[in-house]
């Protein structure tokens, strides 16, 4: 038997450590097993829905149980001069994810404060136009319907044929839609319905060169896909966290590059004697959750365990798994790109002569699969979302429930 200091003597670099280690190492699926026992997830139902609101890990709900537990010895105090300094550091890690600033990052409730927010904020005046697509997420385009009404401005709307797979096509239906008078461009940077992915960067870029405002809805990349907002071709974001970065329910982030801050008004009246280009007006609106907020640091701790080049390779790769297996079955269509570029976790799944609401109720009666129909504009299918805890035996539930359901 050689020694444990007779084979340690051997090693002269790195790669020779590795290859030693390598043996005693986790198989990968070990390690999603692992992340999986770190959820409270049903075990008689399969969650295929994340895409809607992720549930948290055990360490984030317990975290929001601490906190608010010490709030409620004595609330004024505990909430206002104990936990209200946590936040900072709250802050601090959301801006690493994106790669900005602190002093661009405000915390409040969803996507859709966040871009309420600008939407109503910007100085528009009729005539002016703003480029966005049919399928960006309702709330966003009846915000849009609502100052077109109001001011008079002009919506340009973008069509798609999905899957859409040349990103130079994307770019060119968003660029050539640019005019003299276009001042906003509203991008999705993965759309809902069907789990598209825009190239946004590229888009932005050329906005920027137009002179081009540009809004981007990461509500469902962020914590999903790795992207960095630090090169300032993105002048405002907003996004949930209670999707992808699984913090708890009711907690978002608003980015706002920091020469903007200034030119948007609060839905509050702004405190005195704070500066316009505080990021923090936007978080005066009295007593918060802040237990909540604070819990957002936890989901982030658990977050950067994975890794978020990890967690987006397996994303996709759970995506790829079931989408694989059922793609070629006849009548059933996957209106997702493959590409991993353009494509996370979501895909859309579509049965010839079934519509989405008998696609959605089969799935659940008959294998306690919990999906969403999409019936919106040309889709109609059933959106699938698998997380982090999913596991390949659910989806292999999947799989049988789709091709059971193509061949009746």
């Amino acid at each position: 038997m050689t020694s444990t200091a007779g084979i340690w003597s051997q090693v002269t670099s790195w790669a020779d450590v590795e290859k030693l280690i390598k043996p005693l190492q986790a198989d990968e699926e070990d390690f999603w097993g692992w992340v999986r026992m770190q959820y409270t997830v049903s075990a008689n139902m399969i969650n295929l829905n994340n895409g809607g609101v992720s549930p948290q890990p055990k360490s984030v709900q317990e975290a929001l149980f601490r906190y608010t537990e010490m709030a409620n010895q004595a609330p004024s105090y505990y909430l206002w001069r104990v936990l209200d300094e946590g936040k900072e550091q709250v802050r601090r890690k959301l801006a690493d994810i994106i790669r900005v600033s602190s002093d661009e990052v405000a915390i409040n409730r969803n996507t859709t404060e966040s871009l309420m927010t600008v939407i109503h904020g910007l100085n528009l005046k009729k005539g002016d136009e703003v480029v966005l697509s049919k399928y960006d997420y309702p709330r966003m385009m009846n915000a849009w319907k609502a100052r077109e009404k109001k001011d008079g401005i002009v919506l340009k709307w973008i069509d798609f044929d999905f899957p859409e797979n040349d990103p130079k096509l994307l770019i060119q239906k968003y660029v050539s839609a640019f005019t003299s008078k276009t001042k906003v461009v509203h991008l999705t940077h993965l759309i809902n319905w069907v789990g598209q992915i825009l190239p946004v960067k590229e888009i932005a870029i050329e906005a920027h060169k137009a002179g081009i405002t540009t809004i981007l809805d990461a509500a469902h990349t962020f914590a999903h896909i790795d992207f960095s907002l630090s090169e300032g071709y993105i002048d405002f974001m907003g996004a949930s966290l209670h999707k992808w970065l699984c913090a708890p329910f009711g907690t978002g982030i608003l980015y706002i590059r920091k020469q903007k801050i200034e030119n948007i008004p609060t839905f509050f009246t702004e405190d005195p004697s704070m500066k316009p280009t505080n990021i923090r007006k936007f978080e005066e609106l009295g007593t918060r959750a802040s237990t909540s907020e604070l819990a957002i640091s936890d989901a982030i701790d658990f977050h950067n365990i994975i890794g978020i080049k990890r967690k987006q390779r397996r994303l996709y790769e759970l995506k790829q798994y079931w989408t694989n297996q059922v793609k070629d079955e006849p009548g059933v269509s996957i209106l997702t790109p493959e590409n991993e570029k353009l494509s996370g976790a979501i895909a859309l799944v579509a049965i010839h002569g079934k519509d989405a609401t008998e696609i959605e109720s089969f799935l659940y009666s008959k294998y306690k699969i919990h999906s969403v129909s999409i019936h919106y504009e040309a889709l109609n299918g059933v959106r699938i979302s698998p997380n982090v805890y999913t596991s390949e035996y659910e989806l292999d539930m999947l799989v049988e429930g789709i091709k059971t359901l193509a061949k009746s």
